[in-house]
């Protein structure tokens, strides 16, 4: 995708300018040394500018904002080389704020990419709370974002500390003509983003602070402002830190059904045909802090006689949709480079039905496992359900919640 945005560099061939005999005959005359011409240079697509600019941003250089977004009707304001206050940034003139990034008419007349929606995403931290905050807000919109009506590019800046590199990244969305969304520990950080998206006309929120005040407000404490991870916080190698790291090794060593003999310590059980996602949600669950196996169901292989003598309350069913399984396998019968002449009736649409309805017989054998279709689901949907039924089984009789004790 990204080569058909770059324009092949134009070759110029002296004996094609002009097909006149007379004229072809003759020599070329050497250029003068000061006068040779450089060859054009190839034109990049605004796709990888934006990405260049993050790289720049990130790595702490300076940006050298390309000349065909610069207009001469607008100058892009100075950014303050110290860490600015209320009132050196009120020094800048609402006037002097960048213009709004434009769509090159040039790319449309050529057919290229129609420009999104950018979406600018800042912490002080490792910006997981924004990332997925976003994420989790963007779900509302796949009607529009499905059929690329309403495109939109996010863009995640983490580790964003110094408040030079905070302003440089405001006056880029400023730009861009982008949504700033940050999460940032320090208040004076905090605030000076804020009054530096009014003052530049860049609509921002900040995802964190309701939440930290409303907690603040209950507690009656006040937040320290000091980013995670920072040297004065507590150390992140807690016990339950420990406790994923032991989650995720057991759940690799048992997974795809090996070393049966240890399900009796697991949390989860997952079961399920080839290819209905056990692996990765196994995986998923284990970063949570759930020790998960998963034993794989085979057409005439018999399940181990362990998975029948744990609690049964472990276990837990996947199940999907014959067409969805059909092409997931036959593409990876493809991404595998196996041919047509040695393929087995793995990715063959008979066998996966019968497949599935072997599966769906020894379901109903056991109706004790709660059998979830994964057909259309992401890794963390299906989690949420597998963790909602665990702790519903684990917590009977009452209302059925994830608790958590945070304590210094």
């Amino acid at each position: 995708m990204l080569g058909s945005e770059l324009l092949p560099m134009p070759l110029v061939f002296p004996f094609l300018a002009d097909e006149s005999p007379s004229r072809a005959a003759e020599p070329e005359p050497e250029p003068e040394p000061d006068k040779v011409q450089k060859p054009p240079l190839s034109r990049s697509s605004s796709q990888l500018d934006r990405w260049s600019r993050g790289r720049a941003i990130r790595s702490g250089r300076r940006i050298e904002w390309p000349a065909t977004r610069e207009r001469a009707t607008a100058a892009p304001p100075s950014v303050p080389t110290r860490s600015p206050s209320y009132s050196s940034l009120s020094s800048v003139s609402p006037s002097s704020s960048p213009p709004r990034r434009e769509v090159e008419e040039e790319g449309e007349e050529n057919g290229g990419v129609t420009e999104g929606k950018e979406i600018y995403m800042v912490s002080d931290g490792t910006g997981w709370t924004a990332e997925h905050s976003v994420i989790a807000a963007l779900g509302q919109f796949e009607h529009s974002l499905v059929d690329r009506s309403c495109p939109v590019n996010t863009h995640l800046f983490s580790g964003i500390v110094d408040m030079d590199k905070l302003l440089e990244i405001i006056k880029q969305a400023a730009k861009e003509g982008a949504l700033f969304l940050y999460t940032l520990a320090d208040p004076s950080m905090a605030d000076s983003a804020k009054h530096a998206c009014k003052l530049w006309g860049v609509p921002a929120t900040d995802i964190l602070r309701p939440t930290t005040e409303a907690i603040a407000a209950h507690l009656g404490v006040a937040p320290s402002g000091i980013p995670r991870g920072a040297p004065g916080r507590k150390g992140q190698l807690t016990d339950e830190y420990f406790r994923r790291i032991e989650a995720i090794d057991f759940s690799i060593k048992q997974d795809d059904g090996a070393q049966t003999q240890n399900l009796h310590h697991a949390h989860i059980v997952l079961v399920g045909v080839s290819r209905t996602g056990k692996t990765p949600l196994s995986i998923y669950l284990a970063q949570k802090g759930y020790k998960v196996a998963n034993v794989p169901i085979v057409m005439g292989v018999e399940l181990p006689k362990t998975l029948s003598e744990i609690n049964q309350e472990k276990v837990f069913a996947l199940t999907i949709s014959p067409a969805v399984l059909h092409a997931i396998r036959t593409s990876r019968a493809n991404t595998l480079g196996l041919r047509d002449h040695v393929r087995t009736n793995y990715s063959e649409m008979d066998h996966v039905r019968e497949e599935l309805d072997h599966a769906n017989q020894i379901f109903a054998q056991n109706p004790t496992w709660p059998v979830i279709d994964v057909t259309g689901k992401a890794i963390e949907e299906t989690a949420a359900v597998v963790v909602r039924i665990y702790h519903d089984r684990k917590h009977k009789g009452s209302m059925p919640r994830i608790s958590r004790r945070f304590q210094h």
